[in-house]
């Protein structure tokens, strides 16, 4: 029993510097970034990389804060609308796809599935046309619209399979308490699935937050571009301002970092909801 016990122990040793090992792997880009936020160009393109700064400087930082107020602005309107659309859409379709029987339901299950596989590029041109039809070009409406499209049926994927292992009892008991179907489903439905929808707002406020070929196409106006489109202003024909372009990267990935780290707990049991039958 002790070398079974023993080996449990070294196994569990050896997965959690193995773990640990893979974690730095992939966080250091983005340790790398941040340290270098702190540096001088000076120094960045030094011979010799340091991994922390030998002069520790904020000044890429203080110049970003200074005229961050524009694009923060847009990329907030931006995120903020998508998910708004997206859960307004989204819920109600989830929860009708999941109660009621629908015909041609596995119809429309793979149509959603279809478009989680193509890629941002292949509609750009049709929306761009739409868009130049409905005169929407150059307005917060369109990239609100594109990002709200792509992340509507990642959300319905997402809700479905929630609302599937919810107890019919639940909403049978407040229909006879005297709800209807529509008071049911937001008294009931959408409180038991909270975990699960706060994890479609967080990713649908995530992917509008960091979406750049839209906003790229259908804002050519720089006052209109969120702080993704931005960051191209730091390159220009006398080089680039990589201190700058990391200062203003950092500050760009703050907000989903925010979300994420405060959202832990609920975003891990939505992703996991779906996933046991209760």
């Amino acid at each position: 029993m002790k070398k079974i016990h023993l080996r449990d122990k070294q196994k569990n040793i050896l997965f959690c510097v193995l773990g640990i090992l893979i974690a730095c792997i992939f966080l250091f880009p983005l340790y790398w970034i941040i340290v270098n936020s702190f540096k001088l160009d000076s120094e960045i393109f030094a011979s010799v990389p340091t991994l922390w700064p030998h002069e520790l400087t904020f000044t890429a930082y203080k110049d970003q804060l200074a005229n961050l107020g524009t694009t923060m602005k847009n990329s907030i309107i931006i995120a903020v609308g998508s998910m708004i659309i997206s859960l307004c859409l989204s819920v109600p379709a989830a929860y009708g796809l999941a109660r009621y029987k629908v015909k041609g339901m596995k119809v429309f299950i793979m149509v959603f599935l279809v478009t989680q596989m193509l890629p941002a590029s292949l509609v750009l041109t049709p929306l761009f046309l739409i868009f130049s039809k409905a005169h929407l070009l150059n307005s917060y409406l369109a990239p609100i619209l594109s990002t709200a499209t792509i992340s509507i049926p990642f959300i319905v994927l997402m809700l479905r399979p929630s609302f599937l292992n919810m107890p019919r009892e639940l909403e049978d008991a407040a229909k006879i308490d005297g709800c209807n179907a529509v008071s049911a489903f937001f008294r009931v439905a959408i409180p038991i699935s909270k975990p699960t929808v706060i994890t479609a707002a967080c990713f649908s406020f995530v992917y509008a937050w960091n979406d750049l070929a839209y906003s790229m196409t259908f804002n050519t106006k720089d006052a209109m571009r969120p702080m993704t489109a931005a960051i191209y202003t730091f390159m220009n024909q006398y080089g680039t301002k990589w201190n700058s372009i990391m200062a203003y990267g950092v500050l760009l990935i703050l907000p989903s970092c925010i979300i994420f780290v405060t959202m832990q707990k609920h975003i891990v049991e939505g992703m996991t909801s779906g996933s046991v039958k209760g």
